[in-house]
């Protein structure tokens, strides 16, 4: 922590570190992750999701204003302890967005805040045009990274996770005798309802078994027979 500190010119160690990424893969259903690390280590019962709701579309600047704005409001309301340094993913135009919400809740100077590139690793800080290179090999480059990936896994996981429950409102949910764990399993594979109603019966039967196998096929495949 104090290298970190030493190496990212912070005022203070780095004891509590808080990450964002946004996923909206293919521009559905925006979501972003916050990870938490404290001292050096996950800690994954701060780990936060959120739900893009005042974004239309995929906007990744101002997803990131929404969601930095939602958890930093939050800690100030219910008195919980600020990160002393926020990483966002993302280059200037991201970190620019983040720093709208730090201003609006009085934040700005209080909380240290840089944005990692991905493409160069470049480390970016507010109202400095030069990124910051660190070594490669530097433990501090390869904390943040971790953050970074972490907060990447943790994004799509939910976003595939709401995929999913969207996908058991869709039509598969409608098949007499096809319930929530069939649903599931076929997703996992199928990846997609499309695929799934596109798939050959023998390919259904490998997943799920011969009976509800038939009444996915047939439910799909029934105005072929006319």
């Amino acid at each position: 922590m104090a290298q970190m500190q030493k190496d990212l010119r912070l005022s203070e160690e780095p004891r509590h570190i808080e990450c964002f990424d946004n996923s909206n893969i293919q521009g559905t259903n925006p979501v972003a992750a916050c990870v938490v690390f404290k001292n050096g280590k996950p800690s994954k019962k701060d780990y936060r999701h959120f739900n893009i709701k005042t974004v239309v579309g995929p906007d990744d600047f101002a997803s990131m204003e929404e969601v930095v704005y939602r958890r930093y409001k939050r800690l100030l309301e219910e008195n919980e302890p600020l990160p002393q340094l926020i990483i966002i993913d993302g280059g200037k135009g991201q970190l620019s967005s983040a720093l709208k919400s730090l201003d609006a809740l009085g934040l700005r100077g209080t909380i240290a805040i840089i944005g990692i590139a991905k493409r160069l690793e470049e480390l970016f800080y507010p109202n400095d045009p030069i990124p910051l290179y660190l070594d490669k090999k530097s433990e501090t480059l390869k904390i943040i990274q971790q953050l970074r990936n972490e907060a990447h896994r943790f994004g799509i996981e939910h976003h595939r996770n709401k995929r999913s429950k969207q996908a058991l409102n869709t039509e598969l949910a409608t098949i007499s005798g096809v319930g929530e764990k069939t649903i599931i399993d076929l997703l996992k594979v199928f990846k997609s309802v499309k695929r799934i109603a596109n798939a050959k019966l023998d390919e259904l039967e490998n997943v799920v078994g011969v009976s509800r196998a038939e009444k996915v096929y047939n439910h799909y495949h029934k105005n072929e027979n006319y």
